[in-house]
């Protein structure tokens, strides 16, 4: 009696578990920032101004006027005369000591304030400081930015054709401009500790918080939240300025906000870091609304 092998039952197709849809985003925070946001290139330069200072290792003396360069002189270094290249003060004058209280007996003071040799560092870093103060202060939107960025084009033909580069470059390399590290040190310090207190404390103390069905807004520092529902609420924002919203703001621009109503209100934000993003955020949330509502 022969009895015939049964075939092994098939084993059921692994089918992975779907994964699991991500959750919508219940609410979105606009944050309105101030014009100081966009002062980060001056404290950057001013690092970077300190960093090669540093690197280059050459200091600052303080000579009296009248003081004369002489390519030669003999003097005693480590009990031997050497012939060397220095400063020679006037007759009367002299350098600073150590202890200023007794200058004949103390020692000289040995020069130790970092200052590059170059005169362009410091003359780089005040056309930062001045071309920040200048885009940040007058704004440049839509055509009149266009018109700027022609302007700036033609005149630079015109002057190459007229060979006025050259007389300018002269000008500005009759400028000395000098600050040492700590100076740079200082301002960036100072200028970094005032815009990170600025951006991410007080400048989100002004606030828009979208949900689904409203708006909470606040103004001001210091001030109370307002809450309004989103029932016919437009939006509309502004990236007009090239310099301030492109440049330095990295894809910054203006929300404003309007409500309809027997109580209409207009809210700006101003400097609303990815602004493109965040109204498509809130454009969502508010489809959502209108999807369940018609449900």
């Amino acid at each position: 009696m022969s009895s015939t092998p049964q075939p092994p039952a098939p084993t059921p197709a692994f089918s992975p578990r779907p994964p699991a849809p991500a959750p919508d985003r219940q609410e979105v925070t606009v944050v309105s920032h101030s014009q100081l946001f966009y002062w980060w290139p001056v404290w950057m330069v001013a690092f970077l101004m300190a960093i090669l200072t540093w690197i280059e290792g050459t200091m600052l003396a303080v000579v009296p006027p009248r003081t004369e360069g002489h390519r030669k002189v003999t003097i005693e270094v480590k009990g031997k005369e050497e012939k060397r290249e220095a400063w020679v003060l006037p007759e009367s004058k002299k350098l600073p000591r150590v202890d200023d209280k007794n200058p004949d007996t103390s020692e000289i003071k040995d020069p130790k304030v970092h200052i590059s040799r170059s005169k362009n560092m410091g003359v780089i870093f005040c056309i930062t400081l001045l071309l920040v103060i200048v885009i940040t202060n007058v704004p440049l939107r839509g055509m009149w930015s266009v018109v700027v960025i022609i302007v700036v084009i033609l005149m630079s033909v015109i002057f190459a054709l007229a060979g006025l580069w050259e007389r300018i470059f002269n000008i500005f390399s009759a400028l000395d401009i000098r600050i040492n590290m700590g100076g740079y040190l200082f301002i960036g310090c100072v200028l970094l500790a005032i815009w990170v207190l600025t951006t991410f404390l007080f400048d989100r103390q002004i606030y828009m918080v979208f949900t689904p069905g409203q708006f909470k807004v606040r103004t001001e520092i210091g001030g109370g939240e307002k809450v309004y529902d989103t029932i016919g609420l437009t939006l509309e924002h502004q990236r007009g300025d090239l310099f301030r919203h492109y440049i330095l703001g990295l894809g910054s621009g203006d929300l404003i906000v309007k409500t309809h109503g027997a109580q209409a209100h207009h809210f700006e934000m101003p400097n609303v870091l990815f602004v493109k993003k965040r109204m498509q955020l809130i454009e969502e949330l508010l489809m959502r609304k209108k999807v369940v509502e018609s449900r």
